[in-house]
């Protein structure tokens, strides 16, 4: 029977060898995009043979193949092509039912996407890279894009005797018997939750948790696995060959090829990478599993697909109190690699809730005794306590007790509960880390990585070309390879950390404006028209100097780029050595960046300013900063809490903000253009192309993020009790926000895998390490800690009593101030210090109790630090690595796969033998009638 809407796809069948050859990139035989015209690989119509061609007077197409018969008269085309081309007759109703996950028949799926433009100069490579793809089985098929006639797609299917071939040559694990799991443990297991069940009956039925009817149970179908292997197929669990690897494996297989395909006669002139850095190809990626959205609700109806499923299981923000389907992320759509940053995302999170609410306790402390603090109590009656100015011109003589609402708050942060919290941080630091490192192991069990080893890296092209005249023997493949001279490497290295060392000045020197900033901008408030500003000049200078350095940090991003010059200049070897050198500077930059002026307020600001008639001067003008008469504490604290707050903001806008704005305005373009409801009719690799690409340096960003974060959670955490509330709130939307970008914004990242979250493990360890120094200098030096313990025990009423209650700070403000004579004026003037008074011998001189808290101070720190270190190591020493259950199911596995490879070969041979007898009686009973 005649049908009427198909579509014409025509290619050109090229002789091998022939010199003369049209168009490279076939790309003259695309229709316009209007018409919905692709072109097939060969390789698509090789299974049936080559269909035979005939014209007749009339001008009408008869294409016969086997007992199919197709009439066609053309009205699209002027000409019939000669019979030297074939001509390919699909359907249109066979496009509309694979919704753009399959090539025209229908069935091939679509496992990579390639995209390059007609008018791109490099089609001679890209030539040589498709038929050498061709060469590795990969069935391949083109279609021009519906918006833009100049941009084509290349779909790429792997068949089933490809994807077996480089499952074993990759080693991929497959499911290979059903597991069994240990009765007793199970049991054990059991009648504990029976146990926990009873004090719990009352609370909603795991809450955290999804209902089975909405995500699929995967321990049901939990199997041991082995490594792929062809000679011992039967083995495996195969009930469907099309299902049998799943999209994620299948999309990697693919990428691994084309990783390996040459595009260019040479040594190393290969690989999708290089292609798309020189231009080549615009863009790579597998294609999403159809629409996150369905018009019925999952309960009812089920998923439309696994997008579909984690959008309603993960990324949308109705279950951000659920746990993360951490299975599903990993092994059906996103890989290893992304489900380790959302375990360990996950992990910190669940870690936090401790942490704020401890934090959040030593706050309220803070709030309950605040009526029983007796250095607040005595501050806010010094009401005949004059201070001196803080600044030269314009500021007024103060009275101590206006310090009275600082007083206060400063105690609400600085309490006797401080030190004990910052004991706590450095061990929850020890604690995670620890446990993060046992819950990756199970996690690499469950995952099949404990064996997985990573590839040895590829040398990167700017290496090869920039060392390709020098080569040794590389030690492990054997094989000859690009060398870098010893006095080369290292002479790139200094030169690099010389540059990291001036761009760390460069933080500096902003630093540096900011402190002038305040010492100039104190007098300018004093004098200020408004009284409210006028009286809290100080906290004013604070507050806006902390908003101007949150806009330098921000303009100071910009550090990439140098990042990126100074790692090139390095001429780094493979990709992960540029990776790991990348990300430490990245960090290194970022990270003094965001805390060098918070290192500043906490151990710089009010040491250095001299005393009333002697003061340290900037440029010989202007008086340096001091603290305020309730201390440095305040300042610090409302350094943490903006930063934070403002930082975090606005990384959590730019994360999901520049994606969606991208989006919207592709789709207000599309629908301008080709009406409203045109995205609806387009496949999807279309739709997945005018989706953002995610970051070229991969979880880079996401990492970065939260490491910034818990150094901010950590290191000044004696200062800012509420930083790890305020992390647990900010995560707790991080987890849904970067899921809702994986799952809706962005192109579908390769699934790849990795059995660790690389050298940020490294860079969060050197973090806890410098929290334990930095909190110790805190609770030391910014905090009045030390001066109030030393006072109780020295100097107050309960001097050598063995006591410090808050009855025994009774006249610790009074003892910490130092009296000033002002000669032109009546009264005397005092400030926070301990100088001897100016009618002693020794005018304006240290006391003997600042020695006693300088010594104090020196001792807390030496004992503050040995102790929390003996401590996380202790801890450390004590928690193991691998979980004990763990090694033993590790162990009973390796028992068990090999038990089960002896008897299934057992009883392959004994079928086969079998088999041989049966042949061998068949053949006797012919032979005697």
């Amino acid at each position: 029977p005649a049908v009427k809407d198909v579509n014409v796809l025509l290619e050109r069948e090229r002789t091998e060898g022939s010199s003369s050859s049209p168009s490279r990139d076939d790309d003259s035989t695309l229709q316009n995009p209007g018409t919905n015209s692709s072109i097939l690989d060969e390789n698509t119509k090789s299974d049936s043979g080559l269909p035979e061609v005939s014209a007749d007077a009339t001008g009408a197409i008869h294409l016969k193949r086997k007992a199919l018969q197709l009439d066609y008269t053309p009205t699209s085309l002027e000409k019939v092509a000669p019979l030297t081309d074939w001509l390919i007759i699909r359907p249109l109703q066979g496009r509309s039912k694979s919704s753009g996950l399959c090539f025209g028949d229908g069935k091939s799926r679509i496992d990579y996407i390639l995209v390059y433009r007609k008018s791109s100069s490099q089609s001679e490579k890209r030539e040589v890279f498709e038929r050498n793809i061709r060469a590795e089985g990969l069935h391949m098929e083109k279609e021009a894009s519906l918006t833009n006639s100049d941009v084509i797609f290349l779909k790429v299917h792997a068949p089933w005797d490809v994807l077996c071939r480089y499952a074993e040559l990759m080693n991929i694990r497959m499911p290979f018997r059903r597991k069994i799991f240990y009765m007793h443990r199970r049991h054990k297991f059991m009648s504990r939750r029976k146990r926990i069940n009873k004090f719990r009956g009352w609370l909603p039925r795991k809450p955290m948790k999804f209902d089975n009817d909405r995500l699929p149970d995967l321990e049901e179908n939990e199997s041991f696995t082995a490594p792929f292997s062809r000679s011992r197929i039967h083995h495996f669990i195969i009930h469907n060959k099309d299902t049998f690897f799943n999209n994620a494996t299948r999309s990697r297989i693919v990428h691994h090829i084309l990783q390996r395909v040459k595009y260019e006669e040479g040594k190393n002139k290969m690989g999708l990478n290089r292609l798309l850095s020189n231009n080549s190809y615009e863009a790579a990626f597998p294609l999403h599993e159809g629409s996150y959205h369905s018009k019925n609700p999952i309960r009812t109806h089920g998923a439309e697909n696994h997008r579909h499923l984690l959008y309603e299981c993960w990324a949308w923000w109705g279950v951000w109190y659920k746990y993360q389907p951490l299975d599903l992320i990993r092994s059906l759509y996103f890989g290893e690699k992304i489900g380790l940053y959302f375990a360990w995302l996950g992990w910190y999170t669940g870690m936090l809730f401790p942490a704020a609410l401890v934090g959040l306790l030593v706050f309220l402390y803070g709030i309950f005794t605040l009526e029983h603090c007796q250095v607040s109590k005595e501050i806010c009656q010094s009401t005949e306590v004059i201070m001196c100015p803080i600044c030269d011109q314009y500021c007024p003589y103060l009275r101590l007790s206006d310090s009275c609402i600082y007083a206060k708050v400063t105690h609400l942060f600085d309490n006797g509960a401080t030190v004990f919290f910052a004991v706590f941080m450095a061990v929850w630091a020890t604690v995670f880390l620890e446990f993060w490192k046992r819950r990756r192991a199970v996690l690499a069990y469950d995952w099949d990585l404990i064996d997985w080893e990573e590839e040895e890296d590829e040398i990167r092209p700017q290496f090869e070309a920039k060392y390709s005249k020098k080569e040794r023997m590389n030690p492990i493949s054997g094989k000859p390879e690009p060398y870098q001279a010893f006095t080369d490497k290292y002479s790139r290295l200094i030169v690099s950390a010389s540059g990291i060392f001036f761009m760390i000045l460069v933080v500096i020197a902003a630093v540096f404006g900011i402190v002038i900033y305040r010492v100039i901008t104190v007098s300018t408030f004093a004098a200020f028209g408004w009284a409210l500003i006028r009286n809290n000049s100080q906290v004013a200078t604070t507050g806006t100097a902390v908003c101007i350095n949150f806009c330098i940090i921000m303009l100071l991003n910009l550090y990439e780029k140098v990042a990126l010059l100074l790692t090139n200049l390095e001429q780094p070897r493979t990709e992960s050595e540029w990776e790991n050198s990348f990300t430490l500077k990245m960090f290194l930059f970022q990270f003094v960046n965001l805390n060098s002026s918070t290192f500043y307020i906490a151990f710089f600001l009010g040491r250095f300013t001299g005393r009333p008639g002697a003061y340290l001067r900037l440029i010989n003008r202007w008086k340096l900063e001091e603290c305020h008469p309730s201390g440095c504490l305040i300042d610090l604290c409302m350094q943490m809490g903006i930063i934070m707050v403002l930082k975090q903001t606005w990384n959590n806008f730019m994360e999901l903000g520049y994606p969606l704005i991208q989006n919207w305005w592709t789709r207000r373009k599309l629908r301008r253009e080709h009406g409203r409801n045109a995205k609806a009719g387009f496949p999807q690799w279309e739709r997945d192309y005018n989706l953002q690409p995610m970051n070229a340096y991969g979880l880079f960003d996401e990492y970065l993020e939260m490491i910034l974060q818990f150094g901010f959670t950590t290191i000044f955490v004696a200062a800012f009790p509420l930083a790890p509330l305020l992390a647990l709130l900010n995560n707790i939307i991080e987890i849904r926000l970067d899921a809702y970008k994986f799952v809706t914004q962005w192109r579908r990242p390769l699934p790849s895998q990795a059995k660790d979250i690389g050298i940020w493990y490294g860079i969060l360890e050197g973090i806890g390490i410098l929290s334990v120094i930095t909190n110790a200098f805190v609770i030391a030096v910014t905090s009045d800690f030390i001066p109030r313990l030393v006072y109780a025990y020295k100097y107050g009423p309960c001097a050598g009593q063995g006591r410090a209650g808050q009855g025994c700070m009774m006249g610790y403000v009074n003892a910490s101030l130092s009296v000033f004579r002002v000669a032109d004026f009546e009264r005397t003037s005092e400030y926070r210090d301990y100088r001897e008074p100016p009618d002693s011998a020794e005018p304006y001189s240290y006391t003997l109790q600042f020695w006693h808290v300088l010594a104090a101070r020196l001792a807390f720190i030496i004992v503050f630090e040995h102790m929390v270190f003996a401590i996380k190591t202790l801890i450390a020493y004590l928690i193991p690595d691998l979980p004990k259950d763990l090694r033993d199911r590790m162990r009973r596995e390796k028992y068990l796969i090999q038990e089960m490879m002896y008897e299934a070969e057992l009883e392959r041979l004994q079928k086969e033998k079998n088999e041989k007898k049966k042949k061998t009686d068949r053949t006797h009973h012919k032979e005697w009638p």
